[in-house]
């Protein structure tokens, strides 16, 4: 009986922390991404910054999921998106609306702009705002998706 205790305990733990994880970066995380699309345009210009915007549905894509698990929710990414980068999370339900309901409308708009026909899709902008990538989810962790953002940013030096 004690040892069905502790495996139900285990059970219900892994599936809290599973389930939880996908919002709890965002949450945890708001200096490094943030909703509102206009004025993390602004602080990019202003700081001379570039963006990476990620169009994400993190309550039912799988894949979407695993770039989270994987890399955005890696400190390593964290740590370096928080000095050299503006991070914008748009993320979407199943039918296409958006989850943030203060963000909604722009978010929407948003999703239509930037022609995103999957899930997920990540934008690099410069820092005026221009696309220069899309991508997607990468194996390889957050060190590979590091490096693949710095040679687009070498690539794309600001003017």
């Amino acid at each position: 009986m004690k040892t069905a205790g502790i495996l139900g305990a285990l059970v219900l733990s892994a599936v809290l922390l599973c389930g939880c994880n996908q919002r709890a970066v965002a949450a945890d995380q708001p200096s490094v991404w943030k909703a509102d699309y206009a004025a993390a345009l602004k602080q990019a210009a202003a700081e001379n910054k570039y963006v990476v915007v990620s169009i994400s549905g993190l309550e039912w894509c799988g894949w979407c999921k695993a770039l989270e698990d994987e890399v955005f929710s890696k400190p390593e990414f964290a740590a370096y998106a928080k000095d050299n980068l503006i991070c914008v999370l748009l993320d979407f339900n199943r039918s296409g609306r958006a989850t943030n309901a203060g963000f909604a409308k722009q978010h929407e708009m948003l999703l239509e702009k930037f022609q995103v026909e999957g899930f997920p899709t990540v934008l690099i902008l410069n820092p005026q705002g221009k696309g220069i990538a899309r991508d997607g989810y990468q194996r390889g962790g957050p060190a590979k998706y590091v490096d693949f953002i710095k040679g687009v940013i070498a690539a794309n030096p600001v003017k």
